[in-house]
């Protein structure tokens, strides 16, 4: 079965927006004259660049100079470069892939090896493409964002490179048999959002920056282009179009398992959630009769299968929220909109999808129950879907980590809070047996995890994770960091504590993650409880495990953290401003935080279907009434928070972490402020740069909950 990459891929490659240019009020939405520090969204001004120079300069002082900080980054980097770490691999006909950075490789090395060689202890690699040496031949910082290769064979490849990090990319043709760029071959050469896939050897689909008229508002292609080679790309054939009010838009071929393409399909992302889907039938593009909260999985033994976030009535029948369903493939290219239906798989109570993935005859879906992983693989046998579930390690967080379209080969991601992951790999002749352990990188020695429910203000049970020291006291003392995300039906799970365990765990700390609503964990219904509207029950959830904490004596709040990023940052905002009153720390890493403004900055406006318009009176009354931005006081004793963000971000643009940090310094509040010159939304580019990024917020969070006086390094940072 083959996937909608393109799809995926112009959903994962998108670019700024140019906030600073948009700058004047707008239906009642803050412009320069309300809004003091405007200016920090230019992300690269001379002046911006300039406070974020002098903001580093002070955090590094006050973090870096802590004697811990050069230990903490030292077992922080021993982690990330460990060169027995399990190399995830993809397959592929001539070899099985893997992307590997390390001290030596630092923006790393796109390489293969025989399945036999992988199975040793020693893999012998061949470097198909060195990312380190071609930056330094170019003279650019080059990072790899990922390849779409033509198949069957998949020797030819469109490269996408980001430089520096930011989500934008240029793409070139790859031939990975020669190991080299094709002379003369594609090659898009200014930076956009959007990607390109393979037709045929000499046609691509391409979803780009086409000029002027061609990005949605929220800075997407929406349009895409059949491009032949030899051609100029500004004569390729426009063959799909959508909507400048659409998040995105785009077009792309699906495949079977064979590489063979049975439909052209397209899309019309009309909000973050919501997608229009289509087929080109008899030369027309026909749309599909789903649920705009329903899309295509792929194909499997001659079926397409279709998943849904929304119930379904179709046909005469009701497909439940979350489940699968399948339509016969000829059927459906003869009638799209009246090929019968069939159901093939639906969630049990506290059960949900997390994703699927399929071999040469076999499709299978990772699903959680009660928070606990589980992989059930399904055959269309004899006209009918019949289930299997797969025989793996109870208990624990499981995870497809890669799976063949050519053969039935297969391998499974094993991992818990305490258990270094585990590879399994499977012919499909035999059950899964261990092909890789990850290292130990910390001693559990004397840890031990349980499961809570915590009570939120409506009275809904939220569950919550801690790790901790076996037999603690239960005085309130613990030093705790609580990680919550809580957005976008994302599912917080279990996994390996890694560089946590070492640099936190080992040191004393606990560690909590919180199932919130608005993640994925019980099924899209716990996503869609919180969002727009009732976006603050997520906030009310991260809160009362924060309580919880503390009224089973776990922490208190002169011991207590909150971490997230992202979304995730948006929810230790409101943390923060919310109940200053339940935490010591809280790290705020590359933001949502002016929630008036978040449409005009970065990528904002793809996410107005999750929290709203601030634009509509009524949906910006929503977002105001939580905006940490909005929500920070005079005279409120705030604890110190540290944000972070990224330079090159493009995606969540680092103005939102800025102008927290310097209304802040407004407010005569202490903070903390540091921004990663390179690196995109994830932060760090290299090794380097994440286990400095650790060591600063490890030290951060011990000074802050773990020593007596923090009062001189808070100062020191420049808060007041």
């Amino acid at each position: 079965m083959k996937f909608a990459s393109t799809l995926a891929m112009a959903v994962a490659m998108t670019i700024a927006t140019p906030a600073a240019a948009q700058n004047a009020s707008q239906d009642g939405v803050p412009g320069p004259e309300q809004d003091p520090f405007i200016w920090l969204e230019e992300a690269r001004s001379d002046r911006a660049l300039e406070w974020v120079t002098n903001e580093n300069e002070r955090t590094m002082a006050a973090l870096a100079a802590d004697p811990r900080f050069e230990e903490l980054k030292n077992e922080a980097l021993a982690i990330y470069d460990s060169e027995d770490r399990i190399p995830y691999v993809s397959f592929r006909p001539d070899g099985l892939y893997n992307f590997w950075q390390d001290k030596d490789n630092p923006r790393g090395l796109l390489r293969r090896t025989t399945l036999e060689s992988y199975r040793t202890d020693s893999p012998q690699w061949e470097t198909v493409l060195d990312i380190d040496a071609l930056g330094e031949a170019e003279g650019r910082e080059w990072v790899y964002k990922g390849s779409t290769c033509l198949p069957p064979e998949m020797t030819r490849c469109m490269v996408a490179l980001s430089d520096g990090g930011e989500d934008a990319t240029v793409l070139r043709e790859f031939n990975t048999t020669t190991k080299s760029f094709v002379d003369g071959g594609f090659v898009i050469d200014s930076k956009s959002q959007g990607g390109a896939a393979w037709v045929d050897a000499d046609t691509l689909l391409v979803s780009r920056d086409f000029g002027e008229g061609t990005l949605t508002e929220s800075e997407y292609p929406f349009t895409t282009r059949e491009w032949k080679r030899g051609t100029p790309l500004s004569e390729a054939r426009e063959i799909f179009r959508g909507e400048p009010s659409d998040v995105s838009a785009g077009a792309y071929d699906l495949r079977d398992s064979s590489g063979e393409i049975q439909a052209r399909t397209a899309y019309r992302s009309v909000s973050f959630h919501e997608t229009r889907n289509f087929i080109e039938h008899n030369g027309e593009w026909v749309e599909l009769d789903i649920p705009r909260k329903a899309g295509l999985q792929g194909i499997v033994d001659g079926q397409l299968l279709f998943s849904t976030d929304v119930d379904w009535e179709t046909g005469g029948q009701t497909f439940p929220a979350d489940s699968l369903v399948a339509v016969d493939l000829e059927a459906f290219k003869a009638d799209p909109n009246g090929a019968p239906k069939t159901l093939v798989w639906a969630p049990a109570e506290r059960q949900t999808r997390q994703g699927a993935a399929s071999t040469a005859d076999s499709m299978y879906v990772s699903m959680l129950d009660n928070v606990v992983g589980k992989i059930v693989k399904f055959d269309y046998e004899n006209g009918r879907w019949v289930q299997t579930p797969v025989a793996l390690p109870d208990n624990a967080t499981l995870g497809i980590a890669a799976a063949s379209d050519e053969t039935d080969q297969i391998m499974y991601t094993v991992s818990g809070f305490l258990d270094p992951t585990t590879l399994y790999y499977t012919d499909g002749s035999g059950a899964p047996a261990v092909l890789k352990t990850s290292p130990v990188n910390f001693d559990k020695a004397g840890m031990d995890v349980e499961q809570f429910e915590a009570t939120s203000k409506d009275g809904t049970k939220i569950p919550y994770f801690i790790v901790k020291p076996a037999g603690m006291t239960m005085d309130g003392t613990t030093p705790t960091l609580m990680y919550g995300y809580g957005g976008y039906q994302v599912s917080m799970l279990p996994s390996y504590l890694g560089a946590t365990g070492k640099l936190w765990l080992e040191n004393g700390g606990a560690y909590v993650l919180t199932n919130l609503r608005g993640g994925g964990e019980f099924g899209p219904g716990w996503h869609q409880t919180a969002m727009r509207e009732n976006k603050q029950r997520t906030w009310d959830d991260f809160q009362a495990v924060g309580d919880d904490l503390v009224a089973r004596g776990f922490t208190s709040p002169e011991h207590l953290g909150v971490q997230g990023g992202s979304q995730g940052g948006l929810l230790v905002g409101t943390a923060l401003t919310q109940r200053p009153d339940l935490f010591n720390a809280a790290i705020v890493q590359i933001p949502l935080f002016d929630m008036l403004r978040y449409h005009l900055i970065g990528r904002g406006a793809s996410w107005v279907g999750e929290y709203g318009d601030p634009r509509i009176p009524e949906e910006r009354a929503w977002v105001e009434s939580y905006s940490p931005y909005h929500a920070l006081r005079e005279g409120v004793d705030y604890p110190t928070p540290f944000l972070w963000a990224s330079t090159a971000d493009d995606r969540t643009h680092p103005a939102h972490a800025r102008k927290g940090a310097a209304k802040l310094k407004a407010l005569g509040q202490p903070y903390y402020y540091y921004e990663d010159m390179t690196g995109g939304h994830s932060g760090g580019v290299d090794n380097e740069q994440r286990a400095k990024l650790q060591a600063l917020q490890y030290v951060y969070l011990m000074q802050q909950l773990m020593d007596d006086d923090t009062a001189e390094t808070a100062q020191a940072s420049g808060g007041q």
